[in-house]
């Protein structure tokens, strides 16, 4: 289908794109990468009247690392990330997500802001942030402010922006060092959304789990956030049984639809597998495997 009729915006700055937002309230609509918004225009399940193109806006195109803190700009694009040796250096779990993201094509125009802010239960990286403890600054005519990622999504494609506030940067604690971590993602095949994923970063010390983080992608209405699964984990060897009392607590918060992908209770177990295969994987790392 064609796009309803819509007036076209590019602004150079953060402050003039706020105030264009300001502007149309609700009939203006930021675009990024345009990889969520542009297919909702296609089917009118989207129609703003004023659409808002953020590209030219270089401010919001940086990657740093300062103060144990690893900051993304919100158009930074999945290959740049995956490119990035700040981001391999200190969190390495980004780039092993963000290479499962779709195809080398959309990851080439899909930036990091975009994945995160518009809601989307399917998207890879809102679950990850949540996982690694993620906030995201938001900027309006107010100033800015700060919004934890376990915070902002409120249901599918609801979050705690503002009409008038872009997502400028996205702001990560930089894991331990010698931390886990793994990303695990069933799809069908390239380019498709997870059937389920699990993201999983761990520290080891004197052979315990130290710390765990858990959050799943796609499964139910918003990311999710496992936090008895990952308390499951934490003080245990991650054995059989820690593994298997953090699998049952990932899938009992589980809630997928019915879908392309499967009916609930696959996709439930699918997300215990990819659970399982993701705290493996990270227990390893961490071991130095």
């Amino acid at each position: 289908m064609i796009p309803a009729n819509f007036e076209y915006h590019r602004p150079s700055s953060v402050d003039e794109a706020i105030s264009l937002l300001t502007r149309y309230g609700d009939e203006g609509r930021l675009l990024a990468g345009g990889h969520s918004l542009i297919p909702l225009m296609k089917t009118r399940l989207a129609a703003p009247s004023h659409l808002i193109d953020i590209q030219a806006i270089d401010d919001l195109k940086q990657v740093g690392e300062a103060g144990g803190e690893l900051t993304l700009g919100a158009l930074v694009t999945q290959a740049e990330l995956i490119a990035s040796e700040t981001v391999a250096d200190t969190c390495p779990i980004l780039r092993e997500a963000a290479l499962l993201i779709a195809d080398p094509q959309v990851r080439y125009c899909g930036t990091v802001g975009g994945n995160v802010a518009n809601g989307d239960p399917g998207n890879d990286m809102p679950a990850l942030m949540m996982c690694l403890g993620a906030r995201y600054a938001l900027q309006g005519p107010d100033g800015e402010r700060e919004v934890a990622a376990r915070d902002y999504y409120e249901a599918a494609y609801f979050t705690a922006i503002n009409e008038d506030e872009v997502l400028t940067e996205v702001r990560i604690p930089v894991p331990a060092a010698g931390h886990g971590y793994a990303y695990s993602k069933m799809k069908r095949k390239v380019g498709d959304y997870a059937t389920a994923a699990t993201a999983v970063v761990l520290t080891l010390k004197g052979g315990k789990c130290a710390s765990a983080s858990i959050a799943l992608t796609n499964v139910g209405q918003t990311p999710l956030f496992a936090e008895a699964a990952g308390q499951a984990l934490v003080g245990s060897a991650v054995d059989g049984k820690a593994i298997a009392a953090a699998v049952a607590a990932a899938e009992q918060i589980a809630d997928p639809v019915s879908d392309m992908r499967g009916p609930p209770d696959f996709r439930r177990h699918v997300a215990g597998v990819m659970t399982q295969r993701a705290i493996e994987t990270a227990l390893s790392r961490a071991k130095g495997g």
